[in-house]
């Protein structure tokens, strides 16, 4: 859990500091754009990937600094008490592409990545609100994302696969390509796609066991079943890894052509999607009501995040961003019980004060004006 957050020069704070208490969800009211979700923005940064926003670095600097800003937090972790913190310096150059500081206990680290062995952190944002019935590139991204919460390192492999995507691509682009350099990077591409639906794969099996035992459990929230449609992913339960890449190999090799023609690799993990499921109603969750989506989405964030403390021992910090408004007293009140039973620490942003009031009495609450945060009195 979080203990203390400061942001310095952060999107519209010029410097702010939050202490916070041991027990009770954090709930930060305010006027639309005074800067509520710029705060659990900063938080999501102390977790692997670019945050919730998935902004660039300089989108995240104070518009009237020098380009710089830092995120730091002082935090009862996994591995006990520990300062985390992140952050860019002002540029030395008009042109100078900033870089990405990490630092854990005032210690330099690697990336994010290594925040992990920390902390975890899981969000819902509004803006995934039309996740069922946006592309399958917005599906994969919210579960490499679930995947990222539980493995550190699966960032970096999918990244890995983009590159040795895009080299395949340009070699594809050349008449007069190198048959044996384009061997070695589909042989590259292989190990790497494989690794990355093997990954994916777990933890969509692990999440559909908590989901199925849950089932039980927040009942105002309706069961959700998911599967991974990709022929790969398919494959994994009962081959093994290297069956799998000989496969994807042969296959790649075969549609050189084709893929030469279309620009871009037309076959692979790449494209696999995300399948949810209403399973009361037996029904897509893109053939769902806007409102039984909104709580689909809950109920696997939910069961996510109960995920995460089974394997790690360690609830994660839970970031609701005007989750509370659109729902109704019975599912609220459901929300709230939910929350309690997962025993982790959730901040919650949301304009009407009045949402709250359930469970004010339990909170710690916090007025955000434009670039200020207080205590609310």
């Amino acid at each position: 859990m979080i203990r203390r957050l400061t942001l310095t020069n952060f999107r519209n704070y010029h410097a702010a500091s939050l202490a916070l208490g041991a027990a009770g969800p954090v709930v930060l009211t305010g006027a639309n754009g005074a800067g509520k979700t710029n705060l659990i923005e900063a938080i999501s940064l102390l977790a692997p990937g670019r945050g919730l926003r998935r902004a660039t670095l300089e989108e995240l600097a104070f518009s009237e600094g020098d380009g710089s800003w830092a995120v730091a937090a002082e935090i009862q972790g996994m591995l006990g008490l520990a300062t985390l913190g992140t952050g860019i310096d002002a540029p030395a150059a008009e042109d100078a592409a900033p870089a990405r500081r990490c630092r854990i206990d005032r210690e330099a680290v690697p990336s994010a990545a290594a925040f992990a062995d920390h902390l975890r952190v899981v969000w819902l944002t509004p803006a995934m609100d039309p996740l069922f019935n946006g592309p399958a590139s917005d599906r994969r991204r919210f579960l490499d994302r679930l995947v990222l919460a539980v493995d550190a390192q699966h960032a970096s492999r999918v990244s890995a696969l983009e590159r040795s995507l895009r080299s395949r691509n340009r070699l594809l682009e050349d008449a007069q390509r190198d048959s044996h350099w384009l061997d070695a990077v589909e042989h590259e591409t292989a190990e790497v796609a494989v690794a990355v639906a093997a990954a994916r794969a777990e933890t969509v099996s692990r999440l559909s066991a908590a989901l199925a035992e849950g089932s039980s459990q927040v009942s105002e929230f309706p069961r959700a079943e998911i599967a991974l449609e990709g022929w790969m992913e398919k494959l994994i339960p009962e081959h093994s890894a290297t069956e799998i890449e000989d496969r994807y190999r042969a296959l790649l090799n075969a549609n050189r052509a084709r893929d030469a023609a279309a620009g871009r690799t037309l076959d692979g993990p790449h494209l696999s999607d995300l399948a949810v499921t209403h399973a009361g109603k037996a029904i897509r969750a893109s053939d769902a009501s806007t409102g039984e989506q909104k709580a689909l989405l809950i109920r696997l964030v939910l069961a996510h995040a109960g995920l995460i403390k089974e394997m790690t021992g360690f609830g994660p910090v839970l970031l609701l961003d005007e989750v509370i408004a659109h729902l109704d007293p019975r599912r609220r009140a459901a929300l709230y019980d939910a929350l309690a039973a997962l025993g982790t620490q959730v901040w919650m942003t949301g304009a009407d004060p009045l949402a709250f009031g359930d469970i004010t009495d339990r909170a710690q609450v916090f007025e955000v004006r434009n670039g200020t945060v207080e205590p609310r009195r």
